[in-house]
């Protein structure tokens, strides 16, 4: 017995709808992009391609007046939004590697002068560290544990900046590349060395500060790495890269200060708190390790 003329032809639609989509897919894609230009004079960029996302970001050039955008790997037709910062987006389609038209920026970019700079990278350098430097923290509580004597933590802290400040500008430079999938691994085995090294010695060994030091390299590196993230104003890259390093430093004395007040200054008068702090911090090392 056939079919109801009706039910037919729904599933004659059904089934042609479901053969058109791959071709549909094809032609418009599933890509998206999304490119803010921000007041301090850099761009950002959210690029959307079905269930993966990456993020772009650069400086805008001195005295730019228009922006185009091209991908050339893009094949098929996708969205772009372009948008000054607080303004209305702008959306335009872009046929696979093709360039998009010019957006015009709300204003000709001028340069941020030396102060602007120094500011932004200092801050850039302290936020590396608090909040989001939550490994190199760990690391630099693990040289300042060992002993809180001044001594001992100065060398170490001393052989540790040196050595990331060397290659923090090598690697900024061009110097010197190491891929990522190398230097953070590294880092956390750092960490983890300097962890089980605090259980089984009571002082500081000569080949400590060299330790530390090779250490220092691997964690200059991933600074280097976030920062090329970030860019660097070509016009102002000493001052950029110096206020950087300033950044963090000044925050890694911080942290080493407020650790020295926790453990020193607070144990001296509550001995039973050194013993407490002392399981609490073998406790996270164990972990760490």
């Amino acid at each position: 017995m056939g079919e109801p003329v009706g039910i037919a032809h729904i599933r004659a639609l059904i089934l042609a709808l479901l053969l058109s989509v791959p071709a549909f897919a094809h032609e418009i894609g599933t890509t998206r992009v999304n490119v803010v230009f921000h007041r301090d004079h850099t761009w950002s960029a959210v690029i959307v391609e079905g269930v993966k996302v990456s993020r772009r970001s650069g400086n805008i050039p001195p005295h730019a007046k228009t922006f185009t955008w091209r991908n050339p790997k893009a094949y098929a037709t996708y969205a772009i939004t372009f948008a000054n910062e607080g303004e209305t987006p702008v959306r335009q389609w872009i046929e696979g590697d093709a360039t998009s038209a010019p957006f015009v920026l709300s204003r000709a970019v001028v340069p941020p002068t030396r102060l602007d700079v120094i500011r932004q990278y200092l801050v850039l350098g302290f936020t590396h560290i608090i909040p989001h430097g939550f490994d190199h923290i760990l690391f630099v509580l693990g040289l300042f544990l060992l002993s809180a004597k001044v001594k001992p933590v100065l060398a170490q802290v001393t052989s540790f900046t040196v050595a990331h400040s060397i290659t923090l500008g090598l690697t900024i430079y061009g110097v010197v590349s190491v891929s990522p999938r190398i230097v953070e691994p590294a880092i956390a085995l750092s960490i983890a060395y300097v962890a089980i090294e605090n259980l089984t010695t009571q002082s500081l060994k000569p080949w400590r500060v060299a330790i530390v030091f090779a250490f220092g390299l691997l964690h200059g590196m991933g600074f280097a790495g976030v920062l090329k993230d970030l860019g660097l104003p070509r016009n102002q890259f000493v001052p950029a890269l110096i206020t950087f390093n300033i950044g963090v430093e000044a925050r890694q004395l911080a942290v080493i200060a407020a650790a020295w007040l926790l453990v020193v200054c607070w144990a001296r008068t509550r001995p039973w708190y050194r013993y407490a702090m002392t399981g609490i911090f073998w406790t996270v090392q164990r972990v760490i390790a």
